[in-house]
């Protein structure tokens, strides 16, 4: 049975948050990359009678990070993000546009990729997929994945910020890529849904990767 995926788009650059439950009338749900205004994320899960029992981060960049401190107290859901990417969440004065209030918070779960945990009855696996950011993570659970910041309907994430690099973002597409079949629903932080198969067939950036996997 596919996931209960809600999308709302928040903060100034738009950016995806994703509230998950496990099916249409489970009471429990994951929020990824709470990225604007809680009040509204919290509205959001009270229009579903959800609560929000854990809070996912796929990278340190502070258009997805909005939302974290204020959600989490809240609702008291831990936060789960990579360890390499913590300071910017705990000290984030340093790495945010100038006008941008960013509450620090420190996380609770700190991951490194590879790991498996359940949250609102949902199995999800971390992948680590650096490139657009150093520690950048994704999320795959039942056919989805959402991939913050790496992959794109039609694009890829950007490598000119600090840490980013084209080669290893394109071995973390391909790691996804081997990882999960092509009809895997991607869940991006930015822009609409697609699939891991249609990116792979169609999308101009991995015109590469198409050659060295038909290779």
């Amino acid at each position: 049975m596919p996931l209960d995926v809600h999308q709302v788009s928040l903060g100034p650059l738009g950016t995806n948050c994703y509230v998950v439950r496990a099916d249409r009338s489970a009471p429990e749900a994951v929020v990824v990359d709470p990225s604007g205004d809680a009040t509204e994320l919290r509205i959001l899960l009270a229009g579903l009678s959800a609560g929000c029992v854990a809070i996912l981060v796929t990278h340190g960049h502070w258009d997805h990070l909005l939302g974290v401190a204020g959600l989490a107290e809240g609702t008291g859901a831990p936060v789960y993000m990579a360890e390499g990417e913590r300071a910017l969440l705990e000290n984030p004065a340093g790495f945010t546009p100038a006008g941008v209030l960013l509450r620090p918070y420190t996380p609770d779960v700190l991951l490194e990729g590879g790991e498996s945990f359940e949250a609102a009855g949902i199995g999800f696996d971390v992948h680590l997929v650096p490139g657009h950011s150093p520690w950048h993570l994704a999320y795959r659970a039942d056919g989805s994945l959402f991939s913050g910041d790496v992959l794109f309907a039609g694009s890829v994430g950007r490598v000119d910020l600090p840490g980013g690099d084209w080669d290893t973002l394109l071995g973390s597409i391909r790691s996804l890529a081997d990882a999960c079949p092509p009809e895997t629903v991607v869940y991006p932080g930015h822009g609409p849904t697609t699939t891991l198969g249609a990116e792979l067939a169609r999308n101009p950036f991995l015109a590469e990767l198409r050659t060295d996997r038909a290779g």
